[in-house]
């Protein structure tokens, strides 16, 4: 087992200290990373020639597919300057008189919301340029903020009643009824907001490592 282990654990401690030490940058970590993993694939055999014509494609589409959504968020952000949305929205939201933590949590519950009906990386593109400026207005780190709007749309995607990533595991196993994979996620439902929680009334735990680099 341990034969088959040591090129992973080699691979992740080239990445992270490599970044820690200023080899690279994390955009080129992640491209180091990738180069790294292609070349244990080839080594051990595992990476053909129509394994890589597969990779490749599957990630020119998913390339597409991002750039597509970007292409529409950047219009969309044209939008938001001209009409100053994220000024009204942050005049609005402070103006409820909820205090800082209200309003985190009024924007968790959109998320929450939002995930019922939106893909992540959609929902994420088009509504932070619009939650951002009241995030910082409130004087919440940004970073901790990512953190936060991470996890809340994650959990957003799995909770009842219309989890988006809920419908994707009953299509992988339609013989499961969806009581019983709502019933099942439940338990990784209440980690997540208990963990959320903890991240709320502890922020350093998020900030620890950017701190350090």
């Amino acid at each position: 087992a341990l034969k088959n282990v040591w090129a992973p654990v080699a691979l992740f401690i080239f990445v992270i200290g490599g970044l820690y030490g200023g080899l690279f940058t994390p955009t080129e970590a992640g491209g180091m990373g990738a180069g790294g993993a292609f070349i244990i694939g080839v080594l051990r055999r595992r990476l053909s020639r129509e394994g890589i014509r597969n990779s490749l494609l599957q990630a020119t589409r998913t390339a597409a597919a991002v750039f597509t959504v970007l292409i529409g968020a950047l219009l969309f952000g044209y939008f938001l300057t001209i009409t100053q949305t994220p000024q009204k929205v942050t005049e609005f939201l402070t103006s409820l008189g909820l205090g800082r933590y209200g309003v985190l949590i009024l924007i968790m519950v959109m998320y929450l919301i939002l995930g019922c009906l939106m893909d992540a990386m959609a929902m994420i593109i088009l509504t932070v340029p619009i939650i951002f400026p009241v995030v910082t207005h409130l004087g919440f780190d940004p970073i901790w903020f990512g953190v936060i709007i991470v996890m809340t749309v994650e959990l957003g995607l799995i909770h009842p009643p219309v989890g988006m990533n809920v419908f994707v595991i009953k299509s992988v196993i339609p013989e499961v009824s969806f009581s019983t994979i709502f019933k099942g996620v439940i338990p990784f439902i209440c980690a997540d907001l208990v963990r959320l929680a903890i991240l709320i009334a502890f922020p350093i735990i998020a900030l620890y490592l950017p701190a350090r680099m």
